[in-house]
């Protein structure tokens, strides 16, 4: 099982909200499990948020009044005969919080309050934020509320708390009992859990190395389609991370499996897929910069599992390599690191391959 602290750290990253000194929130080493961290880091950003004054856009309410304001509309005031009762039509624009990303933020706390093994103490506290909330709408969480998020760059700060709300979303099932709702295990799911490992792997080498430019890059097919029918039906080909300098690149792939390797019996293998998959993307790479050297790493979270392992494959350095992340963080801070440097070192002498 990983940490609570590490956890925590692994969603700052990827939600690049980097904590200050490698501080921890107040109540966060004290949550016994995800649920209860979610809750803890839901209640603390929501409360510095309406520190903050929480964002208002303009919204527009049409209403009948005896005192004009805003725009008059005359065909409501003519269709409507008001001014026979000495009124007039008007349309008037107000700043109000009652936007998409605060309606998002009130229905993560209400789903929170009700999710089973929440502590009663965060329960009461989420339930605090819901009144604070009260002039904003009342929705139902879904894929097409987080894709209306618009934020700007003056409301880019909403951004890691959207993150929160969108896996505690993703996170909820329907209790057996129709009483409120369960938090699923959200670590066994490769998929969501793959994406948030690659943004942390991501914004940790952005943040902490200046040695090379980091980024998620689009590589375009080395191939020519050979009648009109088959013109753009190529996949796009995008890296999880880019690590590029002037004399190297390093292509990395972060996946998020219970297993590293593949066991048959005997010695596990790696993931051939995924050794295809990097293989692709190191031979496009390196025809894009061939004055460059081009290593590939495929990496992996475990806990309490170590794996590292060096091939050269057809001129490329490859690493496949796990992270535990069941020890303290300057520990896996350091491990991390020396990720890139490793391709510094030099390649220990070669060894036959086993069929």
């Amino acid at each position: 099982m990983i940490p609570i602290r590490n956890l925590y750290y692994l969603f700052c990253y990827a939600w690049q909200r980097f904590p200050p000194g490698g501080a921890v929130e107040t109540g966060v080493d004290a949550a016994p499990d995800l649920p209860n961290l979610f809750a803890r880091l839901l209640v603390n950003d929501v409360n510095a948020l309406l520190r903050r004054g929480l964002d208002r856009g303009y919204r527009t309410f049409v209403e009948e009044t005896r005192a004009p304001r805003g725009r008059l509309l005359l065909d409501a005031i003519v269709k409507e005969q008001t001014l026979r009762r000495g009124a007039v039509v008007c349309a008037v624009d107000e700043l109000t919080p009652d936007v998409v990303h605060n309606r998002i933020v009130k229905a993560a706390a209400r789903v929170l309050a009700r999710t089973r093994g929440v502590e009663t103490a965060l329960v009461h506290e989420l339930g605090a934020i819901v009144l604070k909330l009260q002039a904003v709408s009342d929705v139902r969480l879904s894929a097409d509320i987080f894709k209306g998020v618009q934020l700007s760059r003056n409301t880019r700060h909403y951004a890691p708390l959207m993150k929160l709300c969108e896996l505690v979303w993703r996170a909820q099932m329907p209790d057996e009992n129709g009483d409120g709702s369960r938090f699923a295990d959200i670590l066994k799911d490769e998929v969501t859990m793959s994406a948030v490992f690659e943004d942390f792997l991501r914004n940790f080498y952005v943040h902490h190395q200046t040695r090379y430019r980091v980024s998620r890059e689009v590589m375009s097919w080395d191939a020519i389609a050979l009648d009109e029918v088959s013109h753009g039906r190529l996949p796009i080909m995008e890296t999880d991370i880019t690590l590029r300098s002037r004399e190297r690149t390093i292509v990395m792939d972060a996946k998020f499996y219970k297993e590293t390797l593949v066991s048959r019996g005997g010695a596990g293998k790696v993931r051939s897929g995924h050794l295809y998959q990097l293989f692709a993307y190191l031979e496009h790479a390196s025809a894009r910069t061939p004055e460059r050297s081009c290593e590939g790493v495929l990496i992996y979270p475990t806990v309490g599992i170590e794996v590292a392992l060096r091939y050269r494959i057809r001129g490329h350095e490859v690493l496949v390599k796990t992270v535990n992340l069941d020890r303290e963080w300057p520990e896996i801070h350091r491990d991390l690191i020396g990720v890139p440097l490793t391709f510094d070192a030099p390649a220990p002498h070669p060894a036959p391959l086993a069929a």
